[in-house]
């Protein structure tokens, strides 16, 4: 199998960043998140990108980075919550290729983590129905794409990642 050795995919506050980084260090391999890849190849905010440039762009260089780390990166990719739900991510996902973990979360949960402040410029306007309405429409390209599910919820960013191990490295 080539590539990255482990795929995160969830909604905002699962831990995909976090979990990441313990599970790479784990693994003994690096952790490259795609959201902080297009804030440095683009030198501003995802935030900032969608306010100046929009959705549509900000998801052109998503999906560019993304579909480069999966082709390209080895270690633990995480992907940015809206990243399955472009085509061609979610067909690359789907292919069998590579190890795709969905880190479930409950709003309750996601908000204590992420706070729904202006950094998730999708849940700026009532933060908590979108986050629901989001995570609804995307729930089942989550768990289409992904080989495990683990929820998040109540537990430490080490459990969670010590799940994965277990799974990726039987």
């Amino acid at each position: 199998m080539s590539g990255p050795r482990v795929v995160l995919v969830g909604p905002p506050g699962a831990g995909k960043s976090t979990v990441g980084a313990v599970l790479a260090e784990r693994l003994g391999v690096a952790l490259h998140d795609t959201d902080a890849a297009v804030e440095a190849g683009e030198g501003r905010s995802i935030s900032d990108i969608f306010v100046e440039d929009g959705e549509a762009a900000f998801r052109a260089l998503e999906q560019a980075e993304v579909l480069r780390a999966l082709r390209e990166e080895t270690g633990v990719v995480a992907l940015g919550g809206g990243a399955v739900m472009q085509e061609p991510v979610a067909q690359a996902l789907g292919e069998g290729e590579h190890r795709v973990v969905f880190l479930d979360v409950s709003i309750a949960d996601a908000s204590v983590r992420v706070g729904f402040d202006a950094s998730r410029p999708l849940l700026l306007v009532n933060p908590r129905a979108s986050w629901t309405r989001l995570m609804n429409g995307r729930r089942p390209t989550y768990e289409a794409v992904s080989g495990l599910r683990v929820d998040t919820a109540q537990r430490t960013p080490e459990q969670v990642a010590d799940e994965i191990v277990a799974w990726v490295a039987p």
